[in-house]
């Protein structure tokens, strides 16, 4: 009995092991492996990490030179960078998220389409020459064996005259020539013909093998011959690119239009009152910044455009090189131009319009930026997708916002400690939206070429490269804040109050990356409508828990409720996938193995 009870258990601890749950488990262990997987996702998300966290950096830095202006300018512009912000994503963020997915599928499509052609092409170049030579070849066999009788005949009559003149001479002296002349004849008789010119043109074609150069840049073997394929990148048209862009535009305008004329009500909505000192350098500061809204939705645009491509490299060089601007302008225009807060919203837009000029001039060389005709622009695609994460974005920003006009709520001082922690929240846990990039880009081609095995490689690596990377940036928050504070502000409160809010800044970063890097995974899948619904059940919660909490703890209850947000988040990415629902569906037959 015990032998049959144990037989059967073995079974059933496989059947437990083999539930999609534990995927996220597979090759744990090679989560630090630099395999060929692990130098992909590296490859994009290092660059794509710095390139998502310039913006946040470039921010933390004007909130820095901002603070040692004073606490009253520095919350200003606390809820002015929260107010921009939750604008730029309400608009920008699903056309980023699709575009990545759509480049990256239209991209491999068309790269597998082009590979196919130049084969084929190929292909028939080879059979056209083989027809040409197979022609060529039985012209040649005719015109050599006329050449061949022709001569032969002229042959066997000198060899006829000479045979008979040998045997005259043969008789004369004693028949030794004759032998010769006979040995000869058998071994002229013996040697093909063409022997000669066989090893003529066999040296001439190893010569030419020995001097010629490859020119083709991969080689490719069918049906047991090898073709030679070149596959050239040239300049191409990408109709979602040419879609994001003509979006990127038209969202980017509007939003500059709607934050300059709306400024005053909208910081109400903030809780930014007509009585409170934080109301004009308010103003102040979102006018001018809005006004850099067009190039900050076009260079976003760009850079979805090159994730597509898996390029993160280049969208991170023109960054960096826009932000090193931005940092040099900032102590110029604020304190050496004495144009106070005023000076940071103008350094930050020159250093926009700079980023998305210079990408602009590089993405003109990869792709046309004008479509072939409006036929080809994907608007009925962009819009339904872009209106699903459109609703997840403002349901889940909303939380963010909402937490920092609580915040706001609770006078400048607070407000200036809840910026300075919000800040570094961001930025820190933003590093892990570069391994969201990488799984996104490398799975909506995974997906486009139906290779489960690579898609589900993919999403486990990442996943847990994440959990590693939020468990680092904890212990890096946590030191770097508590010791660092006073980089930020010199008021006693507000470095007391930044204290408080230190632990649930540095605890929630493994939550934090868990959660960005699902966004990815479900957005590489294509599963825009569960990100859009199960995220707007979360948006529900947290902010029922934002209310709750901020009447009972005040400050500390906003960061409790910001960490129950972060969690919910990371939830129902695991639920997704742990369940093998939706696109993962596949992941409950254990065939798809």
């Amino acid at each position: 009995m015990a032998e049959s009870e144990n037989s059967c258990a073995v079974p059933a601890e496989k059947n437990w092991k083999k539930l999609p749950v534990f995927v996220f488990f597979n090759d744990a262990r090679s989560v630090f492996k630099l395999d060929i997987l692990g130098w992909e996702i590296l490859g994009i998300a290092f660059p794509a990490a710095l390139a998502v966290a310039a913006d946040p950096i470039a921010s933390l830095i004007d909130t820095a030179f901002i603070g040692h202006i004073g606490p009253v300018e520095l919350a200003a512009a606390g809820v002015s960078i929260a107010l921009f912000n939750q604008a730029s994503r309400i608009t920008i963020f699903p056309l980023v998220s699709i575009t990545t997915s759509f480049v990256a599928e239209e991209d491999t499509v068309a790269g597998r389409t082009n590979i196919k052609a130049a084969e084929k092409g190929s292909n028939d170049d080879d059979d056209d020459d083989m027809l040409e030579d197979m022609e060529k070849g039985e012209a040649g066999k005719k015109a050599k064996n006329l050449e061949k009788s022709s001569s032969k005949n002229s042959e066997n009559e000198v060899a006829e005259t000479t045979k008979n003149m040998e045997k005259v001479e043969g008789m004369e002296d004693g028949g030794e020539t004759e032998y010769a002349t006979a040995e000869t004849s058998a071994g002229k008789e013996c040697m093909p013909e063409n022997t000669l010119e066989d090893m003529e043109n066999d040296a001439d074609a190893k010569t030419n093998v020995k001097d010629s150069k490859p020119e083709t840049d991969f080689n490719k073997t069918i049906g047991g011959k090898k073709n030679k394929t070149k596959i050239k990148r040239e300049k191409r048209h990408i109709a979602s690119a040419s879609t994001a862009l003509l979006f990127g535009v038209i969202l980017g305008l509007i939003q500059a239009v709607v934050l300059v004329f709306a400024a005053k009500p909208l910081l109400k909505v903030m809780g930014v009152k007509d009585s409170s000192p934080m109301l004009i350098p308010a103003l102040k500061y979102l006018k001018l910044r809005s006004l850099g809204a067009p190039a900050v939705l076009l260079s976003l645009a760009m850079q979805g455009i090159f994730r597509g491509f898996k390029d993160t490299k280049t969208p991170l060089y023109v960054i960096v090189l826009g932000y090193t601007t931005n940092i040099i302008m900032d102590p110029i225009f604020i304190f050496v131009m004495k144009l106070g807060i005023r000076g940071a919203a103008i350094a930050h837009v020159l250093s926009q319009y700079l980023i998305c000029a210079i990408l602009l001039s590089i993405l003109m060389r990869k792709v046309y930026l004008l479509p072939p005709s409006l036929k080809t622009l994907q608007f009925s695609r962009f819009l339904k997708n872009g209106g699903l994460l459109l609703l997840r974005v403002v349901a889940v920003t909303f939380c963010v916002t909402l937490a920092a006009s609580l915040a706001a709520r609770l006078g400048a001082t607070p407000m200036a400690a809840f910026q300075t922690c919000l800040q570094v929240w961001l930025t820190s846990s933003l590093l892990s939206d570069g391994l969201a990039v990488a799984g996104q880009a490398i799975l909506a081609c995974a997906f486009a070429e139906k290779d489960l095995k690579k898609a589900t490689a993919i999403a486990t690596r990442v996943l847990q490269m994440s959990f590693v990377l939020g468990v680092g940036l904890a212990l890096v928050v946590g030191i770097g804040l508590y010791f660092g504070a006073g980089i930020f502000s010199r008021d006693v409160n507000v470095l007391h109050l930044i204290k408080i809010g230190l632990p649930f800044v540095a605890a929630t970063q493994p939550i934090n990356s868990l959660a960005f890097v699902f966004d990815g995974v479900n957005f590489g899948a294509s599963d825009f409508a569960y990100s859009a619904y199960s995220l707007l059940l979360v948006a529900v919660a947290s902010i029922a828990s934002l209310f709750v909490l901020y009447r009972s703890n005040g400050f500390v209850g906003i960061w409790i409720a910001l960490t129950i947000y972060m969690f919910l988040r990371a939830f129902v990415g695991i639920w997704r996938m742990g369940t093998g629902t939706g696109p993962w569906r596949f992941l409950r037959n254990p065939s798809w193995k």
